[in-house]
């Protein structure tokens, strides 16, 4: 395992009955990221977060938490490990302060850690009132509260804003970079919301159909948007440009009857281009660059995948 990741798979694969979920999947989340684990919904997610909390078996493949195996350290290892998998287990007639006091009195932590978990997610002042008035999102930072309570090191956190307004979105939000930022937890978040990833992680894993499609810095993802980039060229005739110039046109898409869309290379090769549609006595309109914004980058990886 890596020195620096806290969570690490190697070939994981699991199966339901004949029906492959995972295939293949290595996982490495460095210590103190808040690595994104994206994909689309009966991608695998889900599954492969409770193969890490020892809900599931993990029939090929191994998992290491902080540097050890996890099927032969599962106990000791899941106590550095808070989760919130799904919606919360609250007792709606019990008091917010309450229902946190329940679990540190059996998990035999120190007298006063549930103040200071309230005051974490900020719900001191609404810790009084009966679960069953709050709010959804008030509900999941009481959860993510219940999982901070023994102060681990390790986060994994399944849809954490599923289902939440924008306001509870961006409370959540908020709340998990300072608990990376001020805390210094390691956090590993699930999530079908490419936008929300990339407003918070640091690093970013995309599974499609079980399989690990990209793995690496969200900078990483980002830059792959660089290398599709298209440029645009408008002008009187896309199809008697291309005859004219196959050289450098040959291999353009005609994407309307005076548009042309090819790779983007330099400038230089802007420049190139205009030159000779000019000399060629061909007018040029208008010319860009376009790049795929990252929903499309997501889009077009998952595709690709589900392609093969």
């Amino acid at each position: 395992m890596s020195t620096s990741s806290l969570v690490e798979t190697d070939r994981l694969s699991f199966s339901y009955g004949a029906r492959s979920i995972l295939h293949d999947v290595s996982l490495a989340v460095p210590a103190g990221s808040i690595y994104g684990f994206l994909g689309p919904n009966g991608a695998g997610k889900s599954t492969t977060l409770r193969i890490l909390l020892g809900l599931l078996p993990a029939p090929a493949g191994t998992v290491q938490l902080f540097g050890h195996d996890l099927a032969r350290h599962r106990v000791a290892l899941l106590t550095r490990v808070g989760a919130l998998i799904e919606n919360p287990s609250l007792y709606d007639h019990l008091s917010g302060r309450a229902n946190l006091e329940v679990t540190r009195t059996l998990r035999g932590l120190a007298r006063g850690r549930s103040e200071e978990v309230l005051a974490l997610v900020g719900l001191t002042e609404h810790a009084h009132r009966p679960v069953r008035e709050y709010s959804l999102g008030m509900r999941q930072r009481l959860g993510l509260g219940l999982a901070l309570l023994p102060d681990p090191d390790l986060l994994i956190l399944d849809e954490p804003t599923n289902g939440l307004d924008p306001n509870g979105i961006i409370d959540m939000r908020e709340l998990l970079r300072r608990l990376q930022r001020e805390q210094g937890k390691t956090i590993l978040l699930s999530s079908h919301l490419i936008s929300e990833i990339e407003r918070l992680a640091t690093h970013v894993g995309i599974i499609q159909q079980g399989r690990l499609v990209f793995q690496g810095q969200m900078a990483e993802l980002q830059n792959l948007q660089l290398t599709n980039r298209q440029l645009v060229v408008e002008t009187e005739s896309a199809a008697t440009c291309r005859n004219l110039l196959p050289a450098i046109l040959g291999t353009a898409q005609v994407t309307g009857p005076g548009t042309l869309m090819l790779p983007y290379e330099s400038r230089e090769q802007v420049a190139a281009l205009v030159e000779q549609l000019v000399a060629a006595g061909q007018p040029v309109y208008h010319i860009s660059c376009q790049q795929p914004n990252l929903e499309e980058t997501f889009l077009q990886l998952t595709e690709t995948t589900h392609a093969l």
